[in-house]
Order: C-alpha cells, then sequence, then structure tokens
C-alpha cells in the first residue's frame, strides 16, 4: 500500500551557490513532486528570515553559508518549533560527525545530492511528517553546537551609530533593543552618559547573526532585545504577548514564534 500523500507540505532550500541549490531543486522535482518549495534563499540571514515568513514544515540546509551558517539556522529553528519543523543539512564535506545525524531527528545529504539517497531522505521525512509528534533527539541542541563551533566569529562587541553628525561608539552590553525602522535598524541603550537612541544602516537581520545570541533575543521579525533588560512577558490574550522593559515605558511585542522563549518554572 503506498504511504498517504500530504500535498501541503512547504520547504525552505537554503544554499549559497547556485549550482548545488538548482541541482538540488530539480532533485527535489523528481523525488517529491507535491512538495511545495516556498522559499529558496541564498545565505543563512535570509534563510532564517524565510522561516519565519513562511513556517515551512521541512528545511534543506547548506551547513556553510556566509551570515547564518546552517547549523545557526537549525538551533534556531530548533528553539522555536522543537521536533515540528524538519531539518536536512547538505554538506560538500564529508563531516565525519554528520553521521550523527543519521539517528533520524534530522538528516544530511553529500553534494552533489544522489537520487537513491535523496528518496531515502525523503522516504525519512514523510514518515516522520506523518507522526502527531516528531520524535527529537535530547542532546540535539549541544551537537548543533559542538558542530557549530568552528564556523561561529566571535559576537560583535561595538557598533558604530550616526547620532546626528556624530558617530558614536556603543559597546553592544550597553543596547536595550533593536528595532527595524525602514531601511535603519533604531539602537537603543544605556551608556556612561545616559539612555541614547541612535540610527544604523545594517539591517536587523544581518545584524542578528553578529550579536551575542547567549545575550540577544530576537523576538519580533522587527525587535531584538537584551534579555537582562526584559522585566517581565505579558500575555495579552491567546496569541498575543508583550514585553516589559526594566526602568523603561516600552513594550515590545513577541510573534507567536517566539512566544515559546517565555515559560513559567
Amino acid at each position: 500500500m503506498n504511504e498517504p500523500v500530504n500535498p501541503l507540505v512547504r520547504a525552505l532550500v537554503a544554499d549559497d551557490e547556485e549550482a548545488p541549490r538548482e541541482q538540488l531543486l530539480a532533485a527535489l522535482r523528481q523525488a517529491w513532486p507535491e512538495l511545495q518549495v516556498v522559499a529558496v534563499a541564498a545565505n543563512g540571514v535570509d534563510a532564517w528570515d524565510a522561516f519565519l515568513e513562511h513556517e515551512p514544515a521541512l528545511c534543506f540546509l547548506d551547513i556553510r553559508m556566509p551570515g547564518l551558517s546552517g547549523i545557526d539556522v537549525a538551533q534556531r529553528i530548533a528553539v522555536q518549533s522543537g521536533p515540528q519543523a524538519q531539518v536536512v543539512f547538505a554538506s560538500a564535506f564529508g563531516d565525519h560527525a554528520l553521521a550523527a545525524f543519521d539517528a533520524g531527528a534530522v538528516d544530511y545529504l553529500l553534494k552533489p545530492v544522489e537520487p537513491e539517497r535523496l528518496a531515502r531522505t525523503v522516504a525519512r521525512v514523510r514518515a516522520r511528517l506523518q507522526l502527531a509528534s516528531p520524535p527529537a533527539t535530547p542532546d540535539l541542541q549541544a551537537l548543533l553546537a559542538t558542530l557549530n563551533a568552528p564556523l561561529r566569529r566571535p559576537p560583535l562587541a561595538v557598533l558604530q551609530a550616526s547620532v546626528g553628525r556624530e558617530v558614536k561608539l556603543i559597546r553592544s552590553d550597553e543596547v536595550v533593543y533593536f528595532e527595524s525602522d525602514s531601511r535603519y535598524t533604531r539602537v537603543v541603550f544605556v551608556g556612561a552618559e545616559g539612555p541614547g537612541d541612535a540610527l544604523i544602516r545594517t539591517p536587523l537581520k544581518e545584524l542578528l547573526a553578529q550579536l551575542d545570541e547567549q545575550l540577544f533575543w530576537q523576538v519580533h521579525r522587527s525587535v531584538i532585545v537584551n534579555h537582562r533588560c526584559i522585566a517581565s512577558a505579558v500575555r495579552v490574550d491567546e496569541g498575543q504577548m508583550h514585553l516589559t522593559l526594566r526602568g523603561r515605558p516600552e513594550k515590545l511585542p513577541v510573534s507567536r514564534h517566539f512566544q515559546g522563549l517565555f515559560k513559567g518554572q
């Protein structure tokens, strides 16, 4: 008996090299004609942004990409979606550590993708997507962090921001939050001279890849906040939440993707 077909499975494909990306897309059309590829990204930053926008159930991620690596993106997906979103890594390198993914929590493909190997991956992913609660590997986050260590750059320590005619140097740990503001990113900070407000040209989604993820949490597509400055998370209703800040009147929105960051003990 044929396994049931789910025509609504949505997928994201991310690879910074055009030829392998197109080869994978062509192979997927052959191996899984019903799959809906809703987004294609050429770097990790755009891949994460596309994940937030389209909420795909399946992500094919190249491991080595500029901005955010595929493992960076997978870590964010694991935090926000748990095992619900399936991740398949693609790599041109036969890293021995990739064998750890063969347990089934995630899968991997070596580039160029072989049709037979992709067929096994498709079968595995489709079987997992049929489950009401796909299983997760308990140490997946630790495994991803270990693999990502050689790919990660030191976090941004100082920002250069425009304040009138002045270019101000702002230590990243002085920042309260970042907010997307049209073509710019607004930086709200508290420095030695008191509170301040400035603009930088780096888009928020690119800035995310440069920040210390232990200090800064993305809580909305347009907001990144220093978690040390959060006073409380307030659930307004079933779908809405906002943050209050220590010593500040603003209320920052928390989108549904990121509400899982705030769970009572």
